[in-house]
């Protein structure tokens, strides 16, 4: 574990030598309570204090389980006991369901920070440590970014513990694993590696565990950070971890070889290795039939390849290629454009920049009228700058449907991902035409076969081909033709056959 105070130091048996080494350590900050109880019952000693951080322990708990105890066990003979000493006398008298002890400092402020409450007596180098953890946090509601018709309605919260709950509900199995660890010297945030035994990959979770544990940094305060530094290329447009704030699209991801990695603090869970079309896919196609899915998740294929190629496919047939329109399109737009004083590739990174700002606003706006806001200003803007002859209306079309296709793919890094690349296409179609476009696909489509996700191709199953595993990939076939799981070393995941015929109707 990666810590702040490097150098680790013992605790004394002088009690007031302690609580000066403590709030020495924490820099006498103000939210750290003091309480200081004198306990004549017991035979060794009489001063005991406790210590813990005010807002990050549950109020309830350290004054129930903690500290009522300890005050009626002063009027109960059942204590005395000259044999027993302090610390077998607590373990008896508090009802706190979690008690550890340690005899090191840095393992007592580590508790502390994480909102656990200290038990030190005067006498002793050892401390005891009550688990009384409960600070504020927010309740489980519906997912903002991956929002579903049909499905589950609960997302994961900035609370670690409730995190791993929300999975356990949905794995109720032993072979659930939870590898936890800390990461930031300042910040040592809890991360906890999940997987399932005997599915994940063993060299997977290896791997993933050391990329973990080779981070050394000031400070993780969320999984971005994580995803930054154990990711295989950095300068690549497209994601190769996988993030999710829904328990059942990592519940089904752990099921089929995954291995995620929760961090405390934020609800954004991310799931690795991860394939180019996993991000295309939505946690709904496996809610509805097969037919509805496979038709959704083709739309969502065409507007993914929309929202990346139409401006610049525009940009390239109306500058080089007018041969290639229809000749009452082609006067059509030649009419639009006959008092637009720039070019078409001017006149299209004008109006996508217009646009990205416009949505940017929109996000960074107060929530009441943001919306409002950035749905207004782009029907203003677009109407305005048609009527001033800036742009055509064409031009208009052209963008708006580029930017809500862009809105139809379900994963928001792999949106992003289209729209950088969109800006790359559109340099390329306004100087070579279509031929630019074609090599900057064709580049784009070696860049994504050249890339790996912890040891996995990120074309898996096209390249490598892989013919069993097409059934989930362009299309969804039926639940019981999907036998196997794609990333796992176990691949069968359900029994042969399952498909029942309907029953016989006896004749009358």
């Amino acid at each position: 574990m990666k810590s702040s105070l490097p150098i680790p130091f013992p605790l004394s048996t002088d009690l007031q030598e302690n609580i000066e080494l403590l709030l020495k350590k924490l820099g006498t900050s103000s939210d750290v309570i003091i309480r200081r109880m004198d306990i004549g019952i017991f035979p060794d000693t009489n001063a005991i204090a406790l210590v813990y951080i005010e807002g990050l322990v549950k109020s309830e708990a350290v004054n129930d389980h903690i500290i009522k105890p300890l005050l009626t066990s002063q009027e109960t003979e059942f204590y005395w006991n000259q044999e027993i000493c302090f610390h077998d006398l607590l373990r008896q008298a508090l009802t706190i369901s979690h008690l550890t002890a340690t005899i090191e400092g840095v393992d007592l402020l580590a508790a502390l920070l994480d909102g656990n409450t200290a038990i030190m007596a005067d006498g002793y180098n050892e401390a005891l440590i009550a688990g009384t953890t409960g600070w504020d946090k927010r309740a489980i509601e519906e997912p903002q970014t991956q929002t579903v018709v049909r499905g589950p309605k609960e997302s994961f919260t900035e609370d670690l513990r409730t995190n791993t709950s929300l999975l356990r509900r949905k794995i109720k199995s032993p072979d659930l694993r939870f590898i936890s660890l800390r990461l930031g010297r300042y910040t040592q945030t809890e991360v906890v590696i999940t997987y399932l035994d005997g599915i994940a990959e063993d060299q997977v979770v290896q791997e993933v565990k050391s990329r973990l544990d080779r981070i050394d940094v000031d400070s993780i305060l969320e999984s971005g950070y994580i995803e930054g530094f154990i990711e295989d290329r950095t300068y690549t447009p497209f994601p190769t971890i996988m993030n999710s704030e829904r328990p059942d699209a990592v519940a089904a991801g752990l099921l089929e070889g995954q291995v995620a990695i929760i961090v405390d603090g934020t609800p954004f869970v991310l799931l690795a290795p991860v394939t180019f079309f996993r991000f295309l896919q939505s946690s709904e196609d496996y809610y509805q039939r097969f037919d509805i899915a496979t038709f959704v998740r083709c739309i969502r294929y065409i507007s993914f390849f929309v929202s990346m190629l139409l401006p610049s496919c525009y940009i390239a047939v109306t500058t080089f290629h007018q041969e290639m329109l229809p000749t009452t399109l082609l006067i059509s737009l030649a009419a639009q454009r006959e008092g637009v004083p720039f070019p078409a590739i001017v006149e299209a990174l004008l109006m996508e920049i217009t646009f990205e700002v416009l949505r940017e606003a929109g996000i960074r706006m107060p929530r009441v009228i943001g919306s409002a806001i950035s749905i207004v200003g782009a029907l203003v803007l677009g109407q305005a700058a048609v009527q001033a002859g800036l742009v055509s209306a064409a031009m208009v079309i052209v963008v708006s449907f580029t930017a809500i296709s862009n809105f139809v793919t379900p994963a928001l890094n792999m949106g992003i991902a289209a729209r950088l690349i969109r800006f790359i296409l559109m340099l390329l179609a306004g100087t070579f035409g279509l031929f630019g476009i074609m090599a900057g696909c064709m580049a784009i489509l070696i860049h994504l076969a050249s890339l790996l996700s912890f040891g996995v191709p990120y074309l898996t199953p096209i390249a490598p081909l892989a013919l069993p595993k097409f059934r989930d990939i362009l299309i969804r076939v039926p639940w019981a033709k999907m036998p196997g799981r794609p990333l796992s070393k176990n691949y069968t995941r359900q029994a042969p056959n399952m498909k029942k015929s309907p029953p016989k109707r006896d004749n009358p």
